[in-house]
């Protein structure tokens, strides 16, 4: 396990150094694999630090900016340091979904505004615990957030038909979400 106290440090220097409307290069940084750091990001959206939940929003959103999906999980990254950590279904959640015109955009519940599109498709899948659909729309990198009830339920409301299933369309591309109940 990585010192906690010095990684945190780390990851929230990083995170502060995004611009202001932008994110961190996450990508483009390369470091040395440091450990695993006890963050957990359940279910439900909630982040835990050492078993308590982060309380502090902004604290939370900070470290969604320097979060990246490698091949070996999920890890918070700053230009010296990978910390790997968990994350139990998706890392972000969709609170809030819009239609724009030709397109749909969501909310998460780390502040991101994303348009459904090519770019950012929508997939639905069943969930394995309960058998229901799993919604999820990717946000960037491989990073996707899961719909909230409420904002597939909209979606629903908004779906069209075609060829047996229900579906939306945003920014030119289609997008079932499960067939047409009976």
């Amino acid at each position: 396990m990585a010192d906690t106290k010095a990684g945190l440090d780390g990851v929230i220097a990083a995170a502060g150094q995004a611009p202001v409307r932008g994110l961190p290069p996450v990508h483009l940084w390369n470091p040395a694999h440091c450990g695993e750091i006890d963050i957990r990001i359940r279910r439900d959206g909630l982040w835990f630090h050492e078993g308590t939940p982060i309380g502090r929003e902004p604290l939370v959103r900070l470290f969604s900016t320097v979060l990246r999906l490698d091949p070996d999980g999920y890890h918070l990254v700053t230009p010296v340091e990978k910390l790997k950590i968990v994350v139990e279904d998706a890392p972000f959640l969709a609170v809030r979904v819009d239609r724009d015109g030709a397109a749909l955009r969501f909310l998460t519940n780390v502040g991101d505004e994303v348009e459904a599109g090519p770019e950012h498709p929508l997939r639905v899948t069943a969930d394995p615990q309960t058998g229901e659909p799993a919604p999820y729309l990717l946000v960037r990198r491989g990073l996707e957030a899961r719909l909230r009830r409420p904002v597939f339920y909209e979606l629903v409301e908004m779906a069209e038909t075609r060829d047996g299933e229900m579906g939306v369309r945003s920014n030119g591309a289609w997008f079932p979400l499960g067939p047409i109940p009976a």
